[in-house]
């Protein structure tokens, strides 16, 4: 089944917070991610780099770390979400302001915009996660609690799904969104990118 772009947040089966985002695409394969001290970036392939001309949509930073904070999405709504919660804004008003302003993609299929924001707390009062989407029929912010961890794509359900994240570190992640678990039973993966916090927050990407 195609479902899309996909994110997951919140905690693994280790009890660690991660994201993890993975690109699925139909139209635009030749891409990959690249990882950063605080940021991974969704990219062409070299020879494909006028791809970017055909859609605008396609390059952007997927994942930002924020002090404690970490954020990821599918596209370029990744740095204001970053940018708000820099300047003070609670995770669910940086996550509601910024898709509302964005909007969803307005490609050939609509596509929505997705994010999610996990803290590095491991205090469950003050640990906070958050996935979100925007459609053009709905916006919808809806925190993960706690010790769990949920999932969202661009054309699937497109309702925040629990799911049981069993990969340790920011290199498992990044595969495991890819291919295993759950996310194997979906179509045209491409590239992938993760980061797990043990003691500081680590990233890894994931290009077959």
């Amino acid at each position: 089944m195609y479902t899309g772009r996909i994110l997951s947040v919140g905690m693994n089966t280790d009890g660690k917070p991660f994201a993890a985002y993975r690109v699925s695409s139909r139209s635009f394969p030749n891409r990959q991610c690249l990882g950063f001290d605080t940021r991974a970036a969704v990219v062409p392939k070299e020879g494909f780099e006028k791809d970017i001309f055909k859609n605008t949509y396609i390059a952007y930073n997927s994942l930002r770390i924020v002090g404690d904070t970490a954020i990821i999405s599918n596209g370029s709504h990744t740095d204001v979400i970053a940018d708000k919660i820099s300047l003070g804004m609670n995770i669910k008003d940086a996550l509601a302001y910024s898709l509302l302003t964005m909007d969803y993609e307005k490609d050939d299929y609509n596509t929505p915009r997705i994010a999610g924001v996990v803290t590095s707390s491991d205090n469950k009062d003050e640990y906070k996660c958050f996935i979100a989407i925007v459609s053009d029929k709905k916006l919808l912010v809806e925190e993960v609690p706690y010790g769990e961890a949920a999932f969202i794509s661009t054309y699937g359900s497109q309702v925040p799904d629990p799911v049981d994240f069993d990969a340790k570190t920011a290199t498992d992640a990044a595969k495991f969104i890819f291919d295993e678990g759950t996310f194997a039973n979906y179509e045209k993966p491409v590239t992938s990118c993760a980061t797990v916090f043990d003691g500081e927050w680590a990233i890894d990407v994931y290009n077959p």
